[in-house]
């Protein structure tokens, strides 16, 4: 029959579409799980539930009408479902296309991240274009040759004749058909139909990201975070939230307050007492991971200020970052806040203000504080958010004037850093206390940074990561230079600090590795010293605000290196997949999944047998970071 025909053409081609594209993943990313001892070929079978999914769905539209539509209406409706189907073909196969270069940035398929950034279409489209000029290219091509393909076939997509049919046959296929794409969609006779989680099979992270559909990653979070928001948590587990803040409490070795309106705020007593109080400067930088470092363990030659600077100061060489975003990064360093479950609070309704940052914490004190960032601080809301929660002055792109460089991110770090000893030099000169954020661009793709900066490193492409880290470094180098000839320098605590890592790369079900940053603190009267022991981007704050000299009560979710009652563990997040590390142990929480315990030695996460304590002290922060949000209890 012409009806069913035409469906079954069109089921096969679409299938086809989403099995080529996960070919060529399985090919690419091959050597990143050749070696593991999962069974990788079932990424295929269990890729086919979920891209049977997506085509059953896009079938519901033209079953509908072909079953149901009266026979003067094939005119109309054959001309929209040839629009439909061609529009449907054309999009399947851009996001096969855009899933390349995405899973090459994110190391995932595309997710909500997608289609969040769409919101600054400047951005991503100046960084699309000037990084990814020949994958754009060829993804042209092959769509419009794709086009041209699908219109020369005129038989395959002319629907009139199904209105030859029958009505009453007609109507009497559309139960049987929507039953069939009924059980599609489902993909389960189980209690709960199939989701994303059907597709982590595995161990190993790269294998369960090619067993997924793109168009399913997409469309599944855009509606769990549509429906559920930020709040579906009981896809990690339940526990009553009065024992999970009292396991948060308990690790953290941070009382809970009794006034319970923020309940991990305590009076901190400074090390460090001095006669003035001193400035804060946190200079985060973009993408900075520890194996660039040579200090920290990784690459030498390519930071060679922040290795000597290190010399001169507290050098945090076990250091781990929050997340694998800068809005994870912004707030544990500059709110001391571990990642909330769901958007960043930089990018949240209820933590738009009245959310604890140094600036709402030192503004009482005469402080004046500022965020200086290169580019456009509408990006990812950090004007909103800084100035909804204390900042006093936001210095972005267009407060430069005549910079020196302008890349696709915004000025140059070296024009940002020396507009920021500007600043801090005249507040000072006014006996202006001052907090500030500096935050650098460069270390973005499509590493833009000016020549005759930097010698460039051999063997690879001026464009590069390498070398835009070894810019950004010159620009660090350059900042401190010049502040040590200011008077500034020795009444200032200056933290400079990785974001996240470069690219979260790894076939672990949460590389932890890969969140290992570099980090130090320097400034008059900051002795030289290693810290070894495992440390958080709170703790590098709290450690900064002790050596300001002076008592602080506060809700920072970490210690001072200096106090004895610093607890050494990490909470990272990956997407929706979280981790506490304890020692050597990470359990790692996943939605609709079983925790998992790893081993984490040699740079390597081991599978081992469940440590459910430790799995339940991860679902506790999970809940209580949550809750703080919810509730607005972290102030």
């Amino acid at each position: 029959m012409r009806l069913i025909k035409i469906l079954a053409y069109y089921f096969m081609v679409i299938l086809s579409v989403f099995f080529v594209g996960r070919v060529v993943l399985f090919n690419l990313y091959f050597e990143r799980f050749a070696q593991s001892d999962v069974n990788y070929w079932l990424a295929f079978l269990y890729g086919l539930k979920m891209d049977v999914i997506v085509v059953c769905a896009s079938l519901l539209i033209p079953v509908i009408l072909l079953t149901l539509a009266p026979k003067r209406m094939k005119n109309i409706v054959n001309q929209f479902l040839t629009a439909y189907f061609f529009i449907a073909f054309l999009f399947f196969i851009y996001i096969e296309n855009a899933t390349l270069p995405f899973f090459a940035e994110y190391d995932v398929r595309p997710n909500f991240l997608f289609v969040e950034y769409l919101e600054y279409p400047q951005e991503v489209f100046n960084m699309i274009f000037s990084a990814y000029k020949l994958e754009l290219f060829i993804a042209l091509m092959m769509l419009f040759t794709a086009g041209y393909v699908f219109l020369k076939t005129k038989k395959f997509h002319d629907f009139s004749a199904v209105f030859e049919i029958h009505y009453f046959k007609r109507f009497m296929l559309f139960f049987p058909l929507i039953f069939i794409l009924a059980i599609g969609i489902r993909s389960s006779f189980g209690h709960r139909p199939a989701n994303i989680s059907d597709a982590m099979y595995s161990s190993n992270r790269i294998v369960n990201e090619v067993t997924k559909n793109s168009v399913y990653s997409i469309a599944y979070a855009i509606y769990r975070d549509k429906k559920y928001g930020n709040s579906k948590l009981d896809a990690y587990g339940e526990m009553d939230i009065n024992e999970a803040m009292e396991r948060v409490s308990n690790e953290l070795n941070i009382g809970l307050s009794a006034q319970g309106e923020s309940p991990f705020s305590r009076e901190e007593k400074t090390h460090f007492t001095v006669q003035k109080p001193k400035n804060l400067v946190i200079f985060l930088q973009e993408s900075l991971g520890s194996q660039f470092v040579e200090v920290t363990g990784g690459e030498p030659g390519i930071t060679p200020h922040f290795n000597r600077l290190s010399q001169e100061g507290i050098l945090f060489t076990n250091l781990f970052s929050n997340g694998t975003r800068s809005i994870r990064g912004i707030a544990g360093s500059v709110a001391g806040n571990f990642s909330v479950p769901g958007k960043g609070v930089i990018k949240r309704n209820k933590s738009q203000n009245g959310f604890f940052t140094i600036a709402s914490l030192l503004k009482p004190l005469g402080y004046r504080s500022l965020f200086i960032y290169g580019g456009e601080s509408r990006f990812d809301n950090m004007r909103g958010w800084f100035v909804g929660n204390g900042f006093d002055e936001i210095i972005d792109q267009s407060k430069f004037i005549a910079p020196e460089f302008t890349g696709t991110w915004g000025v140059s770090d070296e024009d940002m850093v020396l507009r920021s000893h500007q600043e801090f030099k005249k507040m000072h000169e006014q006996n202006q206390p001052f907090a500030a954020v500096m935050f650098s661009t460069s270390n973005h793709s499509p590493f833009d940074f000016p020549q005759g900066k930097i010698e460039l490193i051999e063997g690879i492409p001026e464009k590069s990561e390498l070398n835009a880290i070894k810019y950004a470094d010159h620009a660090i180098g350059r900042f401190i230079e010049e502040a040590k000839k200011e008077a500034y320098y020795n009444d200032t605590v200056f933290v400079i600090v990785a974001d996240h890592n470069i690219r979260v790369r790894g076939s672990d079900m949460l590389p932890v590795k890969l969140y290992h940053i570099p980090g130090m603190i320097l400034g008059g009267g900051i002795d030289a010293k290693t810290i070894d022991r495992l440390t958080t981007q709170p703790d590098v704050l709290a450690t900064a605000l002790d050596l300001t000299g002076q008592n602080l009560t506060y809700p920072i979710l970490g210690r001072s290196v200096f106090s004895d009652k610093k607890r050494d563990l990490s909470l990272m997040q990956f997407n929706d997949t979280y981790a506490l590390r304890m020692g050597d142990k990470v359990a790692v929480l996943r939605p609709e999944k079983e925790a998992l315990t790893f081993l984490y030695q040699n740079q390597e996460m081991l599978l081992v047998e469940h440590d459910k304590e430790l799995e339940k002290k991860a679902l506790a922060f999970i809940l209580t970071m949550n809750h703080l949000y919810q509730k607005r209890l972290y102030k």
